[in-house]
């Protein structure tokens, strides 16, 4: 079922419950109040014959009352009564006495009902009719010496009552129903408009395609959907980017690889049966090979890079790292390797990637450098965090080629310094990897024909406190 569809469903279901509930209490409390206001009006009345009566004295005349139906007769031309309500007054002899102008209703019927409520031993009841349920109460008229001298009756159509609010109710559901009807159009109207935003996104996610990333979603407020089209369009930059970066990452890998294997292949193809060319051609092709092993391992060591566990810190003691990668640099190649400065203390960091990260860069120094040059490794610690840096004396890095050198399967261009295109143009990506995985940079300060100052950076490792020393007991 479509959003639309249930958001429309579930609104006029509750708008139907809220209708019928107010229907039904307001049923309940018209019925409730008729009741009240009926058995009001029934005491009301007899209280006020019972005073007329006990008073005696007629009010037009001021003259006694002759008898029982002398006290009727006054009493009930006297009364305005409601449409529902009913006066009567019936004689010893059984004679009936009704309001002026008005007809007692079923209480005249042929089955004699009045003979039914004046026969009754009960003051008050309830007594089915023609015209409904008839409310009633009786007070007996009564000589001096106590003998029946009549009857006053009071009686209230109830029914009548409550066909009335039965019509109001009924006009109350039509117009509740035609309200319904209203309020799912409009219901369905409106969810359209809110879910416009969501269908368009389902839309432009649907018309995306590997090659086509560009689609973006109109963002238009400052509700909940508008922020679900920035979230989506933010997702979509981060897929074309991740997108991007893959296909350029696939054409350069391919490039690269294609080279050593066009190299394997020809050197294969023109191979000779005389041994020295053999052994040559074996030679070469193991080279090629060797360099694509290097290609496709240092791939995987960046593809790596992206998984959370591609670091695993632990604390780690900097005089004895720095110790240690210093002595892994002196056996690069033959340079004057000078250990510049040691940080002391500990920090939480992966010492095996480290120590690969600024390897990493020892051997670019090298390969940017002669023989006998110096080059200087050190580390500090500080409130800036960790640093560790690589600093040689060769050709440096022409500053157009600073951000350049840092992506994969670039070069650079160092002004023809020895070996620097022997590479597959991944160890700086690697390095710029390691100290991304640890919240850190990688920084580089050169001036062209002065060297080069490689820099490792992590913001997030602290320092440990500082060491007690232990006492011996003798």
């Amino acid at each position: 079922m479509p959003a639309r569809l249930r958001i429309m469903a579930w609104l006029v279901l509750l708008l139907f419950i809220a209708l019928v509930t107010v229907v039904i209490v307001t049923r309940n409390l018209l019925i409730s109040e008729a009741e009240q206001e009926a058995s009001a009006s029934l005491v009301q009345e007899t209280e006020e014959f019972l005073q007329v009566a006990t008073a005696g004295v007629d009010r037009a005349t001021d003259q006694p009352y002759r008898d029982g139906r002398d006290l009727l007769a006054s009493h009930i031309q006297r009364q305005y009564t409601d449409e529902d309500e009913i006066l009567l007054g019936v004689t010893a002899d059984g004679e009936i006495l009704p309001q002026p102008g008005r007809e007692p209703v079923a209480l005249a019927s042929r089955d004699n009902r009045l003979v039914q409520i004046v026969r009754d031993p009960d003051s008050a009841g309830i007594l089915p009719t023609r015209d409904g349920r008839l409310r009633w109460q009786k007070v007996p008229v009564v000589t001096a010496d106590g003998r029946p001298d009549g009857t006053f009756i009071v009686a209230y159509a109830i029914d009548r009552e409550i066909e009335d609010i039965n019509d109001t109710i009924t006009l109350l559901a039509v117009v509740s129903l035609i309200g319904l009807l209203i309020a799912a159009g409009a219901s369905w109207v409106v969810s359209g408009q809110i879910l416009a935003p969501v269908n368009l996104v389902r839309r432009t996610a649907a018309e995306i395609t590997h090659d086509d990333l560009t689609e973006r979603i109109p963002v238009h407020g400052r509700d909940d959907v508008a922020a679900l089209s920035e979230q989506f369009n933010a997702m979509l930059d981060r897929l074309e980017q991740a997108f991007g970066t893959q296909r350029q990452f696939l054409d350069d890998a391919s490039h690269e690889l294609r080279t050593p294997i066009t190299i394997i292949r020809g050197n294969l193809e023109l191979m000779e049966e005389n041994p020295a060319e053999r052994a040559e051609v074996v030679r070469l092709c193991t080279d090629e090979l060797d360099r694509m092993s290097r290609i496709v391992e240092d791939l995987l060591l960046l593809a790596k890079s992206e998984r959370p566990d591609f670091v695993r810190p632990e604390p780690v003691d900097l005089v004895d790292l720095t110790s240690d990668i210093d002595a892994k640099l002196r056996a690069i190649g033959p340079r004057r390797w000078q250990l510049a400065a040691i940080a002391e203390g500990e920090a939480v960091i992966d010492a095996q990637r480290v120590t690969q990260a600024v390897v990493q860069l020892a051997q670019n120094a090298v390969q940017h450098t002669n023989p006998g040059a110096e080059i200087r490794f050190g580390s500090s610690i500080d409130d800036g965090g960790l640093s560790f840096w690589i600093s040689d004396t060769g050709p440096g890095v022409r500053h157009e080629d600073g951000p350049a050198i840092f992506q994969r399967f670039s070069r650079g261009s160092t002004g023809g310094a020895r070996a620097h295109r022997t590479g597959a143009g991944l160890g700086l990506s690697i390095v710029t990897a390691i100290a991304e995985a640890h919240d850190g940079w990688v920084e580089l300060l050169s001036v062209p024909g002065e060297g080069a100052t490689f820099t490792l950076r992590f913001r997030n490792a602290t320092p440990a406190p500082p060491l007690q020393e232990e006492t011996v007991d003798a």
